[in-house]
């Protein structure tokens, strides 16, 4: 094991470095996955099987278990890739561009899980499949920017020229990443509703409801963290893999 993986961290950085968080994300990912299991079961079992229909939206309010926290995950997904790739244009280290690059296919699924399950809630709600409201008109195109990401990491062979166009791409694209999260609030001619979770008593969603909802957005969550990290220590190895691959070549 190299000594890197063995020296006491004297600083936060220290883990951009790939030996570093080789080491530490697999001691890691075995309690994350656990706990996302044990989030997700509970939080998704409690929800679908143990909760009221609304006197309202009838058993349709249970989309929330799935909705809510999918939505949450693609947004701040965006996000979490925007900080990785303003650090590698700062910083330049590979772990941050890699790990941005990981987190893309996880919040495009997110992305897609939370429109699907937005207009299987909206059919019944709104009479309609689809509805050109401002939040999901920004979620649509929010994910065809995580669309255009992964095109252009896939379309550049040079890496560090694909992390560059790609962090640039980030950046514009967490403007929709704002207006998917505040459209509401921006916009309040929108159908969609108002804050499931609120400061707010008329607002926020009863405690029967609110309980397993935010087990299942801490599932979610968690989900989201092991698979980055499955993602980033796939890619670090892959392009462990390729530089082997041409320093054999060139022997």
């Amino acid at each position: 094991m190299s000594d890197h993986s063995l020296r006491p961290v004297s600083s936060l950085w220290e883990f951009a470095n790939p030996v570093r968080f080789m080491a530490l994300s697999g001691k890691i990912l075995p309690f994350v996955w656990v706990a996302c299991v044990a989030c997700l079961g509970v939080g998704l079992v409690w929800g679908f099987f143990f909760t009221p229909d609304d006197y309202r939206q009838g058993s349709t309010v249970k989309i929330i278990y799935l909705h809510v926290p999918s939505a949450l995950m693609a947004i701040n997904a965006w996000f979490m890739m925007l900080v990785a790739s303003l650090i590698w244009l700062i910083r330049r280290h590979h772990v941050s561009a890699l790990a941005a690059r990981a987190a893309a296919p996880v919040g495009a699924t997110m992305t897609v899980i939370a429109l699907f399950t937005g207009a299987v809630w909206g059919q019944p709600m709104w009479g309609t499949w689809w509805e050109w409201d401002p939040r999901l008109t920004s979620f649509l195109v929010l994910f065809l920017f995580y669309l255009g990401y992964l095109a252009l990491w896939a379309a550049i062979e040079d890496a560090d020229t694909a992390a560059d166009l790609t962090s640039v791409l980030c950046i514009v694209g967490s403007v929709f990443a704002v207006l998917s999260r505040y459209a509401v609030v921006f916009w309040n001619q929108g159908l969609h509703q108002g804050a499931t979770f609120s400061m707010d008593k008329e607002e926020n969603i009863s405690n029967v409801f609110w309980y397993p909802a935010v087990l299942s957005m801490l599932g979610f969550g968690l989900l989201f963290v092991a698979l980055v990290l499955v993602g980033t220590r796939t890619e670090i190895r892959l392009r462990r893999t390729r530089a082997l691959m041409a320093r054999a070549s060139a022997e």
